[in-house]
């Protein structure tokens, strides 16, 4: 299956998600939301470059680093929300907040800081009666309210609660699934007393203490003749008497005495194999975006087993995630 045809897949899946709602109108690829919160931004931006003092010219970005939260990742964020208009399949989240998150939480941050200054130049003008401060930090509080109000408050607002209603559903990041329970530590366990561990090292019933130990280890004459080799018997057979005291012994893979539980490998998780499902499954990436679709019709290469999910690797090389792991056929 090409590409071609898993993106049409794909969006036939989509297209009842989106028919449920009305047609979403704006200005070009983006919405009115997007609109006025660029609007927003921009006056914002511009006044950032106006001094904040009354005395001297110093405006944010001159003053340290007071540029990176009251403007600078107010930026960030919007640069982001119109990207992922004309980029699609460009960036789709930071860390695990995704764009609309991450630009909430830009303009709050802004928000406060800016709050911040006008609290310390109020405070100041009570005591000394004078203003240190010009009007820029009171517009920039007032548009970055604004920009709070388009990005937290905007799914509780009817003209821009449309950019959030309709959106397909997507797995949620691993950073922002519910947390796992924590299980209590076990308790160590009692230490044997002293009398156990004299009984543990304690020499056999019978027999001297001063046995020597390759005694009681089993020895390959004591074997059965029918778990040997038969190569290993033929040269038995033939060997001079001397000729362990002549030649050096030399080990080979075939000599090599192994017990039964580790000469047979167990199959574990990291062991290939081939799986085939009832019906068609999507498989995803990390976080959460369909990669490509296995069916009934195909066997699918499992790479890994991870209990929860499968490691399914394409026919081209692509790998992704199998969340749905019921009934599924392994060949």
């Amino acid at each position: 299956m090409t590409d071609d045809q898993l993106d049409e897949d794909f969006d036939r899946e989509e297209a009842p998600v989106h028919a449920e709602e009305p047609p979403q109108y704006g200005v070009g690829p983006f919405s009115i939301r997007e609109i006025a919160l660029v609007g927003v931004w921009l006056v914002a931006f511009v006044i950032s470059f106006l001094s904040i003092n009354e005395r001297q010219f110093a405006s944010v970005w001159t003053s340290g680093l007071l540029w990176v939260l009251t403007i600078g990742v107010p930026t960030v964020a919007v640069f982001l929300i119109v990207l992922r208009r004309l980029s699609p399949d460009g960036i789709r989240r930071v860390g695990s907040l995704g764009i609309d998150q991450f630009a909430s939480v830009a303009f709050a941050v802004g928000s406060v800081v800016w709050l911040q200054l006008v609290w310390e130049t109020v405070a100041f003008a009570l005591e000394s009666g004078a203003w240190v401060r010009t009007w820029v930090i009171w517009v920039e509080l007032v548009l970055l309210l604004a920009g709070v109000v388009l990005t937290v408050f905007a799914p509780l607002i009817p003209p821009f609660e449309q950019d959030f209603r309709g959106r397909a559903e997507v797995p949620a990041h691993r950073n922002a699934r519910p947390i796992r329970p924590v299980s209590p530590r076990p308790a160590a366990a009692p230490r044997p007393d002293e009398t156990s561990d004299f009984a543990a090292y304690a020499p056999p019933a019978t027999g001297s203490p001063y046995t020597d130990a390759a005694d009681a280890a089993p020895s390959v004459e004591d074997a059965p003749v029918e778990d040997a080799p038969v190569e290993a018997s033929a040269a038995a057979a033939w060997e001079p008497a001397h000729s362990r005291d002549t030649f050096e012994p030399v080990e080979t893979p075939s000599a090599t005495v192994e017990p039964a539980g580790q000469a047979e490998e167990a199959p574990g998780r990291h062991q290939a194999f081939w799986a085939l499902v009832p019906e068609e499954r999507d498989v995803v990436d990390e976080i959460g975006i369909p990669v490509f679709r296995i069916g009934p019709t195909a066997w699918a290469l499992v790479i890994e087993d991870r209990g929860e999910a499968f490691v399914v690797r394409h026919e081209d090389g692509r790998v992704g995630y199998l969340h749905d792991v019921s009934d599924v056929t392994r060949g």
